[in-house]
């Protein structure tokens, strides 16, 4: 039997050819590998992949998932500023994935012109785009980011690397230390600061930055971790379960000014998200591990909610 599959991964292509057994030859940039007498498993070809255990512990992927609705004007730099080559370098091959909520702009062809793999997902909700493109990878390690333009798709090695390197599950990013202007209302910062303010005290989630949606973890998070919400929640619900469950850690980034309209509403928003906390301290999983508090302990430990006209850029 022939059988013969080629596959990009940015990069790095894979030929895979088999007679009585397979030899593999994968071509990057800088390595040519030989490899003989290596058997795949019809198990090995999840999600139509053809990777065998073997080449996964040689050259690990990355998947960077980046929802979109009506990004036109972000989408196009976002996908150009992925470090595609810096990865490859360090060893990596990179897939592109954007879920994109049924724009009517002109978000996917853009996306799809720069090479992204297009997910359209029509059920609404940004936690929901996420858990499709989750579903929807293959890499060792993903990383989330917002297709505005936002985002500094360049520190995306430096935060994989520091990942692994400190051996963590997942590591979080913090805008607020290196705003620039534009970046972020002061109602959203302040809405930033109940959110972040909400998590210390009831769920003892040291975070600076709660509502940030840039991430790296290992796709093994995803056993551990599960997260229901489909909203905007998601990206707090996914934090507080992480940092409950395995080992994490926050780092700060840069964040500018969006391109495009801003879809977020302060009010509405923050409303559902402190909405969305409260069910997961009625949920019985998440109240065993999180102490109760109760409204008469913010008094007591001196808890001051920070109001807008106190609020700077850092």
């Amino acid at each position: 039997m022939l059988l013969t599959r080629l596959r990009k991964f940015n990069t790095l292509f894979l030929f895979l050819s088999e007679v009585d057994n397979i030899s593999l030859v994968a071509w990057s940039t800088n390595t040519v590998l030989l490899l003989d007498n290596v058997t795949v498993d019809s198990s090995q070809q999840a999600q139509g992949n053809l990777i065998p255990n073997f080449f996964r512990s040689i050259v690990k992927a990355v998947s960077v998932i980046i929802p979109a609705m009506n990004e036109a004007e972000g989408i196009g730099c976002t996908l150009e500023a992925l470090p595609i080559v810096e990865l490859s370098k360090l060893g990596y091959s990179t897939e592109v994935l954007v879920v994109d909520g049924c724009s009517t702009d002109n978000t996917l062809e853009i996306a799809r012109s720069k090479g992204a793999k297009i997910i359209v997902e029509p059920r609404r909700g940004y936690g929901r785009a996420y858990k499709t493109g989750f579903q929807n990878s293959v890499g060792d390690y993903i990383v989330t980011m917002d297709a505005d333009g936002s985002y500094p798709a360049q520190q995306i090695p430096q935060l994989l690397d520091y990942l692994v390197k400190s051996d963590l599950d997942l590591v979080t990013t913090c805008r607020l230390n290196n705003l620039q202007p534009g970046a972020m209302s002061v109602s959203h910062r302040f809405g930033n600061e109940i959110l972040n303010l909400f998590s210390r005290v009831f769920f003892r989630l040291n975070l600076r930055d709660t509502q940030s949606g840039m991430w790296v973890f290992k796709r093994s998070l995803l056993e551990t971790v599960g997260v229901r919400s489909d909203s905007m929640a998601f990206s707090q619900e996914f934090k507080i379960r992480s940092f409950q469950k395995a080992s994490c850690q926050e780092l700060p980034i840069s964040y500018i000014a969006r391109k495009g309209k801003q879809k977020i509403n302060t009010f509405r928003d923050g409303y559902s998200n402190l909405k969305s906390m409260c069910g997961l301290l009625r949920n019985k999983e998440t109240r065993a591990l999180v102490p109760a508090l109760g409204a008469q302990q913010l008094l007591a430990h001196n808890v001051a909610i920070p109001q807008p006209n106190v609020l700077q850029k850092t």
